[in-house]
Parts: C-alpha cells; sequence; structure tokens
C-alpha cells in the first residue's frame, strides 16, 4: 500500500544469543546520549516487509498527495479548559443562570453537579470577523481573524486518561501509536539530526508515555520526551545531549555494535526491535551536532524574548516552551507538542484557577501566532490548541467549578492550510452538547493528516495480521475548515 503497509516481524526471545541485552550494556560506553528520552517505550515493532527493511527509517518520504502543512505545533491544555469560559460564547447561559438545565444531564459525570452556571468573563468580539473571546484571552483575541475555531468537538470518554489517550492514539481503551508517531512514520522528518516527534513538559500521569509512544510502530517513531510536567521549563532539555565521550570514540562503539547486529542478522534473520535501537542510537550520536544549539534560548533578541514573556514570573514557564517548540519547528521536527499541565481541571476554584492558568499562556500562544508568522512559518505550520475534554455548563462544588465534559469542547487552528477568521460547528445553547456539525477526534485527525498530505485511510501498518490506521474505521476529513 504505496510503501506505508508493512508486515510484522517478531523478534526471537527464545534464541541463545541474546544481542539486546549486550546492546543494552554498551549503549552506557557512549553517554546515554538521549537514550531515556528516545527509547523510554520501546516495542517489538518491525519495519518491514518481506525482509526488506527501511536504509534510514526518518528519511524525508513523499506524502500521498500535495500538503498544505509541513508540520505541527500541538498546544495542549491538560485538564480540559471550559468551552463556556473561553470561546465558545453562550448567552442564553448568561440569562438562565442558576435555573436547572431543561434538559436530561449525562449519565457519566465524576461528581455531583447543580444548575446552569454562567461564566464569570465578559465576551467581547475580535476582529473583522467579530468572534467573541473570552477577557481570559485578550491577546489570543487579537489573532481572532487568523483562527479557525471549532465549537463542536466531542469525544467518547469522561476520563482524564482515556480522553487523552483517545486525543493522542484514536483509542480510549487500547495503546495506539500516537498522532506524532504517525506523521514521522509516514513522512519521515526534515532534519536528520533531530527526531521527527518531540513533546515537551509533558504529563506522566493520565497515560503518560502511551500518550506520546508508537506502540506497534518502530520505536524510532515516538516522540522524544524533553523534560516532564512539573519540572520549570528552563530545565527542560534533552538528556546527556552534551558531548562527554569524543566523538571518535563514541563512533567506534557505535559501529562495533552495528557489527554484533549485523553478523546477529546473518544467523537469525530480520530483528526489526534491534534495528529499532541501533536506529535510535545513531539518532542520538547525530542530536549531539544540533539540539544543544537549538536549546540555548540566549541567542534569541531581547526583543523576542520580551515578546513571549520569557522575562515575565507570570509567563516565563510556558513562553520558553512556545519559543522551544517554534525552534524545533524551525529547524524541522515535523510534531512538536508542548503542555500546559495539569493545570485546567477546575472542579472547584474556577474563578482563580481559570484566570491563573489564562494568565500563564496567552501571552507566549499570542507571541507564537505572531512570530511564526512574521518568520514565513505559520502558512505551512499547523497550531493546533485544545484540551482533552470540555466542561460542564452546570456549576459543581459551591458554584465555583466546573465537571469533564467530553460531550463539546473547543478546539482551534491557526494556519497550516485551515480556513482563517471562521466559526464552525455549534454547541446547544448552553454548551453541553455538540448539536451541529459534529467533529469527533477522529475527524480531526483525519484532517491534520489531510493537510499533511496523508490520506488517513491508506497511511496503514500491519501488525497481529490486521492494517491498523490512526482513524481505526472511523474519521472525516472536514472539508468546510480547509482553506
Amino acid at each position: 500500500m504505496n510503501g506505508f503497509n508493512h508486515r510484522h516481524w517478531h523478534s526471537a526471545h527464545d534464541r541463545p544469543l541474546n544481542r539486546r541485552e549486550l546492546l543494552r550494556q554498551s549503549g552506557v560506553g557512549f553517554g546515554g546520549l538521549a537514550l531515556a528520552a528516545l527509547l523510554a517505550n520501546s516495542t517489538e515493532a518491525a519495519d518491514a516487509s518481506a525482509g526488506e527493511s527501511r536504509s534510514n527509517p526518518l528519511a524525508v518520504r513523499p506524502p500521498h498527495f500535495s500538503a498544505k502543512a509541513q508540520r505541527v505545533i500541538f498546544l495542549f491544555m491538560h485538564g480540559g479548559p471550559s468551552q463556556v469560559d473561553t470561546f465558545d460564547y453562550k448567552p442564553q447561559l448568561e440569562k438562565d443562570d442558576g435555573k436547572p438545565v431543561p434538559f436530561d444531564k449525562p449519565r457519566v459525570v465524576s461528581g455531583e453537579t447543580g444548575n446552569l452556571l454562567k461564566s464569570p468573563w465578559k465576551f467581547r468580539p475580535y476582529g473583522q470577523s467579530g468572534y467573541f473571546v473570552s477577557d481570559l484571552f485578550p491577546k489570543i483575541g487579537k489573532h481572532a481573524d487568523e483562527i479557525c475555531f471549532i465549537n463542536s468537538v466531542h469525544g467518547s470518554n469522561s476520563r482524564h486518561g482515556a480522553a487523552l489517550l483517545e486525543l493522542s492514539t484514536g483509542s480510549d481503551t487500547f495503546i495506539r501509536p500516537s498522532i506524532g508517531s504517525w506523521l514521522t512514520y509516514g513522512l519521515g522528518t526534515e532534519n536528520q539530526d533531530l527526531p521527527g516527534f518531540i513533546t515537551i513538559c509533558p504529563s506522566l500521569s493520565h497515560g503518560g508515555a502511551n500518550n506520546w509512544g508508537s506502540a506497534f510502530l518502530p520505536a524510532v517513531y515516538q516522540g522524544t520526551r524533553i523534560g516532564f510536567a512539573g519540572l520549570e521549563s528552563d530545565k527542560a532539555t534533552i538528556p546527556f545531549i552534551t558531548r562527554t565521550t569524543p566523538r571518535d570514540r563514541q563512533r567506534m562503539e557505535l559501529d562495533l555494535l552495528n557489527e554484533f547486529n549485523r553478523k546477529r542478522m546473518e544467523e537469525t534473520g530480520p530483528d526489526l526491535d534491534l534495528e529499532s535501537r541501533i536506529e535510535s542510537f545513531e539518532l542520538a550520536f547525530r542530536m549531539q551536532n544540533e539540539a544543544p544549539e537549538i536549546q540555548d534560548i540566549a541567542t534569541e533578541s531581547q526583543e523576542t524574548l520580551e515578546l513571549y514573556g520569557v522575562n515575565n514570573p507570570e509567563t516565563r514557564n510556558f513562553a520558553i516552551q512556545c519559543l522551544m517548540a517554534r525552534r524545533y519547528a524551525e529547524s524541522g521536527v515535523r510534531f512538536v507538542q508542548i503542555s500546559h499541565s495539569y493545570k485546567w481541571d477546575q472542579h472547584g476554584d474556577l474563578l482563580k484557577g481559570h484566570a491563573k492558568n489564562a494568565k500563564e499562556v496567552d501571552q507566549p500562544i499570542s507571541a507564537l501566532l505572531t512570530d511564526l508568522r512574521r518568520r514565513g512559518l505559520l502558512d505551512d505550520t499547523i497550531v493546533w490548541w485544545g484540551g482533552e475534554f470540555g466542561r460542564t455548563p452546570v456549576s459543581q462544588g459551591d458554584r465555583d467549578g466546573r465537571d469533564h465534559n467530553p460531550h463539546a469542547m473547543t478546539q482551534w487552528f491557526c494556519g497550516g492550510g485551515f480556513k482563517s477568521g471562521i466559526k464552525y460547528g455549534e454547541s446547544d445553547e448552553y454548551g453541553y452538547f455538540a448539536v451541529r456539525d459534529k467533529v469527533h477526534f477522529h475527524d480531526l485527525h483525519a484532517t491534520i493528516l489531510h493537510l499533511m498530505g496523508m490520506d488517513h485511510k491508506r497511511l496503514t501498518y500491519r501488525y497481529a495480521g490486521r492494517d491498523f490506521r490512526l482513524t481505526d474505521v472511523h474519521g472525516e476529513i472536514v472539508t468546510s475548515i480547509l482553506a
């Protein structure tokens, strides 16, 4: 199937000559490099069909058709921001504040909920589009004419872990490759000295590495984790990336491991788990030349640092993430995810919590859009904002909180072939359920792959006798939001 449908070869665990153990032990000899990040979720996936393997699994490969976007930056708001307090204006909710919701509430909730709760923030129209944005996001609001707001996104699960897994991989029940892994598998990476998929400061909870893992795809396609939630972003760097062992000695050690590998293949036939590890070692070796420079934001101008809010204690942490996302995307990384974790889960303390969260991300996100535009990158970069679900329009706690709500949420996109300055889809008059032009996570995934030049029905991988894809047997391209 156009080069992207590969048969699975099982590794031989029962053979007496186990080179993997030798590889694990010998790997320490060349400094560790970025192996902890690159191999954190190693699988026994294969990347060959009928004994034929790719000589370079990260090489740039042509898309199925002409692509409008070359890369994705995903701004993940972990915890579930409230759509009715941010980007989905509901005048009727203001009018009926305090009244019972006039229809049955969903059966699956995280706790007891009360009556309708209006937003404590005002909404104002922005730009020529006149799109209403909450006072939580005045700086993002100024980009309203560039953004495609989708107010009818919905998922299948009300629990953080399952919802996040579905958002990331298309499945809320099984371990599947993440969208970043699928894109890297299908398109390769534009910079052979960097991974194709990077995730900055992700949460280690609610599925952890499963949300950026490659599952049954070869391990070389998994996300490279830089830092984790709770670690200040200025300390979030690829570990051991600074060379401590001379380069020529590292090269000798890798060549020795490759020699062992070749002998292994001669004796046993293809062992793609081992080949994936070798590719990861090689990538880590190459990363030492480029990654340290990208991680050093001291080369940015003072104007740029001020634009993002790096020097402001309130915005510094997320500002550095946004700036790093631009630097990695600009350097050829195919998929970059940054996370504001785990802060948006306001079952109580909504007024204080959402205000603080928005203050931390509003300026950095606005700056990222501005910076990408002035550098000529926004037209072929998809900027994606969203959480794993929305919140209920009814109250929780002492009328200062909202419960999980997978039935309606707002996610927005900018650049990369999405229409600008439009609103697509609608939730009901209170924002509880998506009711018009509904967009499931599968549809979002299909649309993103389409803009990247990939047919979501053709981008498959054969595993355990079945052709798998990101959208499983679902997903429709939302053509109305394409420029």
